[in-house]
């Protein structure tokens, strides 16, 4: 087992989150937060040939249930400017609070996009392919996905431009920590991200383990909650090899349209400090056709150009960047 490196700092958590809605609601939505919204555990199997299933986690049974209308916890307001109703509330009982999923700085999770310093007319691009149906996933029963596509046809263009231009505004805070590792910490389904769980380490192979620091605090939707990401023994100069020069001429370097430092280069959003999953599944999602639209044709003839090991190296070299 490798020594680990020194992981941020933990945040102190204060012992309430601050919500938009009247005082006499609030407690009730913690516990619904608490209860509510994380599932239980369940197994979590190594990923099946060809197919990166531990980036795709999912709960079959969580499509039965209805969407929680709940608002954006809002642990840290002095982080970002003032919500608009939109993302701290949405618009029960079509559009589910953009903070809640994306939290109220927008800095995601591993389950969903970082929308934080990415740019309007990117997000506005984005939109429009999951509400044509252009932008999908490669695993249907992922709810996260299905979730924001249905978002995406329910929200009004007014809303959807005053949320784009709040998370643009936004910066994306740095909270991964990638480890190259031979092996990780045993881990299980809770909702649509693994966590941590007892037992003795178990080999990595070909996926990547990225795992809550602190379980939860990230169910409570904490924007400070930090991740580990495991990667297997030489991830990050391989995929610092694929990123700057295409892995010596083989693909396009992804610098070239991402920009120098990843921070994006439009049309090209910044990728820098981004979840190493989220990152894995895109290029999947490229590679097979599921996310099209627009501007998709360049970034699916770069990933259909990488095998699942690339895909990888690379994922693990943009998320131990700073964002």
């Amino acid at each position: 087992m490798p020594l680990r490196p020194t992981r941020p700092t933990r945040l102190t958590r204060p012992t309430r989150p601050i919500v938009i809605m009247s005082e006499a609601k609030d407690r009730l939505t913690l516990l619904a937060l608490l209860f509510l919204v994380a599932p239980a555990l369940e197994a979590q199997a190594p990923a099946a040939e060809g197919f990166p299933s531990w980036a795709y986690v999912v709960r079959p049974a969580d499509q039965a249930k209805p969407l929680l209308f709940l608002p954006a916890p809002d642990w840290h307001p002095a982080d970002h400017s003032p919500m608009p109703a939109i993302v701290a509330r949405g618009r029960p009982p079509a559009v589910v609070a953009c903070g809640y999923c994306h939290r109220a700085d927008g800095v995601g999770g591993p389950e969903n996009a970082s929308l934080a310093g990415l740019s309007s007319e990117y997000m506005i691009r984005q939109v429009a392919d999951f509400r044509s149906g252009a932008r999908k996933g490669s695993e249907p029963l992922r709810l996260p996905t299905s979730t924001m596509a249905a978002m995406a046809r329910a929200a009004t263009d007014s809303e959807i431009d005053v949320a784009v231009r709040y998370f643009a505004a936004q910066r994306l805070i740095p909270r991964i920590t990638v480890i190259e590792s031979d092996s990780a910490p045993p881990s299980r389904i809770a909702g649509w991200v693994l966590a941590a769980t007892a037992g003795p380490w178990e080999a990595i192979g070909p996926r990547i383990v990225e795992l809550p620091d602190d379980q939860e605090q990230f169910e409570r939707r904490d924007a400070h909650s930090t991740f580990t990401a495991w990667v297997p023994v030489g991830s990050l100069a391989k995929g610092k090899a694929l990123v700057t020069t295409g892995d010596g001429g083989r693909v396009p370097p992804c610098s070239s349209c991402h920009g120098p430092v990843l921070k994006g280069l439009e049309p090209a959003p910044a990728i820098a400090g981004r979840s190493p999953s989220y990152i894995v599944r895109q290029l999947y999602d490229f590679s097979h056709g599921a996310r099209a639209g627009t501007a998709a044709a360049p970034m699916r003839a770069v990933a259909e150009q990488l095998s699942l090991d690339d895909m990888i190296a690379a994922a693990a070299y943009i998320g131990s960047l700073e964002p």
